[in-house]
């Protein structure tokens, strides 16, 4: 999964969302230590917004970042998963491969749809 991935926003599953109109994810593990680094443009009525957010750490460290926000990212086989607690809820990322060379990703939050996003190799 190393490398640069971009989103393919209409293979995507919003969940009534707002959709992204563009992103990237990131992806480097190098002896045992994984960074994700997520970059979103969302487009909504009149508005923009960007998100931008890194883990980093070893397989299934535990960090804890500014604001009360912790995070861990680990493998679970073939799936890289990110969990990530702030304000006492969790957001789990579950990232895998597809046969076609297409990553998924499939965000799970508190109280809303799961999101499904498709991303190619940059």
């Amino acid at each position: 999964m190393n490398g640069t991935w971009t989103l393919i926003p209409e293979r995507c599953d919003f969940a009534g969302q707002v959709p992204i109109h563009r992103g990237t994810v990131t992806i480097n593990e190098r002896e045992g230590n994984i960074t994700v680094s997520r970059n979103f443009e969302y487009e909504g009525d009149n508005e923009s917004s960007f998100y931008r957010s890194t883990t980093d750490g070893a397989n299934n460290a535990k960090i804890h970042g500014t604001g009360g926000v912790t995070s861990r990212t680990a493998w679970d086989h073939d799936q890289l998963r990110v969990t990530t607690t702030q304000d006492g809820e969790t957001t789990v990322e579950t990232y895998w491969l597809n046969g076609d060379g297409t990553m998924t990703v499939n965000v799970l939050r508190p109280d809303q749809r799961p999101i499904t996003l498709v991303f190619e190799r940059r």
